[in-house]
């Protein structure tokens, strides 16, 4: 059984921060899942046995190789999408996260071809399908 098509799944979604208005990104390489190419604010799979906010911390230190200052739970949603042509279901816990901006570089080059620091009102195009809904539904929260 897969996680996400056969149940539904559960994610950690973060978007990580320096305190002053500027916001962490990353593009995806051809290599992840899906949605290639797309910016995104980072997110990982709730791994069996693990704390969230361990969850979290471990996910942000692997993707961005920084230390996590402060987490901040904003909400959730449904995330209800189509992969390989078989509906999907997940849970995404949301998180605005202080990171260490200075440490911060690709822990993943396999996955992401690219990270940047933007602010609010200069995201990159394309972003990931679900990042828009992210922000409308957090806007008064980051």
């Amino acid at each position: 059984m897969k996680k996400g098509i056969d149940y539904p799944g559960v994610t950690t979604v973060f978007l990580c921060h320096d305190g002053e208005g500027n916001y962490l990104l990353s593009k995806r390489s051809a290599q992840c899942r899906d949605e290639h190419g797309t910016w995104d604010p980072g997110a990982g799979a709730l791994e069996h046995g693990l704390p969230i906010l361990e969850n979290i911390k471990k996910e942000i230190e692997e993707e961005y190789c920084t230390e996590v200052k402060e987490i901040e739970h904003i909400g959730f949603r449904d995330v209800h999408r189509e992969h390989d042509g078989k509906k999907t279901h997940w849970i995404a816990l949301d998180f605005k996260v202080l990171i260490d901006k200075d440490k911060v570089k690709i822990g993943e080059p396999h996955k992401c071809d690219e990270i940047g620091w933007f602010t609010l009102d200069n995201f990159p195009e394309p972003l990931h399908s679900q990042f828009p809904h992210f922000l409308e539904k957090y806007k008064d929260r980051i």
